[in-house]
């Protein structure tokens, strides 16, 4: 069972006033109960159960412009009071710093949304098994498909609360259920693997389990045949399962820090024109049962929707309180990085773009790290189909793409099929002009 919201907070709130007699002129305090099971199942039957609750405890100490910081998970009482000498040791030696401290009062969270983001459900391991099986008997409807690579069913259940010395103490439950299902396809000695998974915070939201099992096993099907292509330039369709990885790219590029050291391709751009004028990317954490959603940042700061590229204009950085003061701006409670952070639909029909490209490539899968943040180059490996003449032709493998995200984020466009399945979302998207490299 989780520790109460009363628990935390008075432990909390105890390391606060310890901190704060040794010396501190300021503290914060972060706690956190997680509780999370996992059943692994494969090829009818149950491969292993992991259950892990942990309890930890993150201490920030302040003596005016100095700081340091400690984390534990033994909380015993003798060992949090050791813990706590420590830090302020460490704080005393440690260097100043003119923009280290506290937000601001007047920008602390005082009045919390209820974001809906705790399912207090607790599933038996009979009802996963039974859905993992239903997700695998429905997979192994298909002929080609041989053989199961695993499936899972996640359960996590958490509570924390973050104080600091400014007053601030509050947190919330939150939950989430996960499944994952990978199928093997073979034909001719030939195996290909593909998986689909569902995410979210109540086990009623979960994709149907016979949905999870024929979406995985049609996509590995279509992976057999798989072959390799002759370099060039050409459209690029990024599946909606993929596409979201330029956005979490995008998400590194205009983070505060990135800015403050100078390391990010971006650092010019900011007020500027970066995308075409039918981009329209959003950060909003207020979303209800939402994946990435939050009643605050990690700093306590209030946070809202932001409309981080608003008609291909680059408006927002994400910030937290440190460097913000570097940078002379106010944070966006941004601390901890994007919350449900998303491209908008487009205009444009996925099907009908297809349907007009003579010849392109539809990625479905990319492999490897992807786009440099310090200077914008980006080169990935990459497997999806051959569209020729408005069709799929072919499955292809072994391919690299490469450009430069400058050039990809300008001619960006959106198709129209968005769907919330992560904390990072995007539609499908088409980029003309891309350099495959293939045999």
């Amino acid at each position: 069972m989780l520790k109460t919201k009363d628990f935390l907070s008075d432990l909390a709130t105890k390391c606060i006033s310890k901190s704060k007699n040794l010396g501190a002129t300021d503290v914060e305090v972060g706690l956190s109960n997680n509780i999370s099971e996992t059943l692994n199942f494969r090829n009818g039957k149950i491969e292993h159960f992991d259950r892990s609750e942990t309890l930890s405890l993150g201490l920030t100490t302040y003596i005016n412009k100095k700081k340091s910081n400690v984390s534990t998970s033994n909380l015993d009482q003798n060992n949090l009071i050791l813990l706590i000498e420590k830090c302020i040791e460490c704080t005393k030696i440690s260097p100043e710093d003119k923009y280290v401290g506290l937000p601001d009062k007047k920008e602390l969270e005082n009045n919390k949304q209820d974001l809906d983001l705790y399912d207090d459900k607790e599933l038996s391991n009979d009802f996963k098994q039974d859905y993992l099986k239903e997700i695998e008997n429905e997979m192994f409807s298909f002929p080609k498909i041989k053989n199961s690579n695993g499936s899972s069913f996640s359960e996590n259940k958490s509570n924390f609360i973050f104080a600091n010395s400014n007053g601030f103490c509050d947190g919330y439950y939150t939950s989430s259920f996960s499944i994952f299902c990978e199928a093997l396809a073979e034909e001719d000695g030939e195996m290909e693997r593909d998986y689909e998974m569902s995410i979210s915070r109540f086990y009623k939201d979960l994709e149907n389990a016979k949905t999870i099992g024929k979406i995985a096993a049609e996509k590995a099907c279509k992976r057999l045949g798989a072959k390799k292509i002759e370099s060039g330039k050409m459209p690029v369709i990024f599946d909606k399962r993929v596409s979201k990885s330029l956005l979490s790219t995008f998400a590194s590029a205009i983070s505060g820090s990135s800015f403050v050291r100078g390391t990010s391709f971006l650092k010019e751009y900011l007020g500027k024109d970066i995308f075409s004028k039918e981009v329209n990317i959003i950060d909003d954490p207020l979303i209800e049962r939402g994946l990435g959603s939050q009643a605050f940042d990690a700093e306590g700061v209030k946070n809202k929707k932001i409309n981080v590229v608003k008609n291909g204009r680059f408006n927002e950085l994400l910030l937290d309180t440190y460097n913000s003061k570097i940078l002379n701006m106010t944070s966006n409670g941004r601390c901890g990085g994007t919350t449900n952070f998303y491209l908008e639909n487009g205009n444009e029909d996925l099907k009908k773009i297809i349907s007009e490209q003579k010849k392109a490539f539809f990625v479905t899968e990319l492999i490897g790290r992807a786009g440099d943040i310090t200077n914008g180059n980006y080169s990935v490996g990459a497997s999806g189909i051959m569209i020729e003449n408005g069709e799929f032709a072919y499955p292809v493998n072994e391919v690299t793409i490469a450009s430069n995200l400058k050039y990809m984020f300008k001619n960006l466009i959106p198709c129209n099929d968005l769907d919330f399945k992560t904390s990072t979302n995007s539609p499908s998207i088409i980029i003309d002009g891309l350099t495959i490299a293939g045999k």
